[in-house]
């Protein structure tokens, strides 16, 4: 099968394009400079000629406190809802099945039950907002389909928390983390995998995609990092209101329900500890 990527040069559509070559699809991986999914014409340019069987639209605005500035928010519409409205009409076309990356972020963020894949949603910021049109206009254009919503992602090609605290860890002693955000992280290695599976079925519809285990906060997470990561940086769990209110208002709960994935006979993705011991055996090497 042919397989367009958008995003290559991010953490997941690396990881999507290692996968479909490791399965003998052909993929084509395009960024910025292929394809710039803010142009109309450039997306049917592209789309049109090279003529996948299947899209795996992974490029968007993720900076979510810069999607707040008023200078940003016409940029990270056009990339997150109007660039995929392009590239989903461009899919229709030519007939073209279509996975489209999503967020958590285009619920409320409020409660504790884990959010369902159809579940209202009530984007609490402008990255989730964008992203919400962004779903939307998948829905319009298109029958064949796949929503993914994933969240707190990381990979080996690309910045990340993980990065992130350990980058820290080398200056740090101790470090205040959240607390009051829950949710599960996602490993793009994995991820890679059931989106293959995706495009190699006909399940169409909307999933939540996290590796498995029980729902955690980011100060968990920072905290079995350091311990797996053999660091001894101390993390000093604080709210959100303690940690300081920062530019885009942040979900309080990330929690999503996978129950879909097994419904429809995919495979679920392994468990958070096992996918950060091996994203650190990863970028050791």
């Amino acid at each position: 099968m042919k397989v367009l990527v958008t995003g290559v040069k991010g953490q997941l559509g690396f990881d999507v394009v290692k996968e479909l070559e490791k399965r003998g699809h052909t993929a084509i991986g395009v960024d910025i400079e292929e394809m710039d999914i803010t142009d109309l014409a450039a997306v049917e340019r592209v789309i049109g000629d090279t003529a996948p069987e299947a899209i795996v639209h992974c490029a968007a605005w993720t900076a979510v406190d810069a999607a707040e500035d008023a200078a940003n928010l016409e940029k990270v519409r056009r990339i997150n809802a109007i660039g995929t409205g392009y590239i989903a009409q461009a899919a229709k076309r030519i007939n073209a099945k279509m996975i489209y990356i999503s967020t958590d972020y285009v619920f409320g963020g409020e409660g504790e039950r884990p959010w369902q894949p159809d579940d209202e949603r009530t984007p609490l910021n402008v990255y989730g907002q964008t992203k919400y049109e962004g779903e939307l206009a998948v829905e319009k254009a298109l029958d064949r389909y796949f929503i993914v919503r994933i969240s707190w992602v990381f990979g080996v090609n690309g910045k990340n928390f993980i990065r992130t605290m350990l980058k820290l860890s080398e200056t740090h002693d101790t470090l205040r983390v959240v607390n009051d955000q829950i949710g599960l992280p996602t490993y793009t290695f994995d991820l890679a995998r059931l989106l293959v599976d995706m495009v190699e079925s006909d399940k169409y519809g909307r999933y939540h995609a996290t590796n498995e285990g029980d729902y955690i906060s980011w100060a968990d997470f920072a905290t079995e990092i350091f311990r797996a990561a053999g660091k001894q940086t101390r993390v000093i769990p604080v709210t959100t209101a303690e940690y300081g209110v920062s530019k885009a208002k942040r979900p309080f709960n990330s929690r999503m329900s996978r129950d879909k994935l097994t419904q429809n006979g995919f495979a679920l993705l392994p468990a958070w500890q096992d996918a950060l011991n091996r994203y650190l055996t990863e970028i050791k090497e």
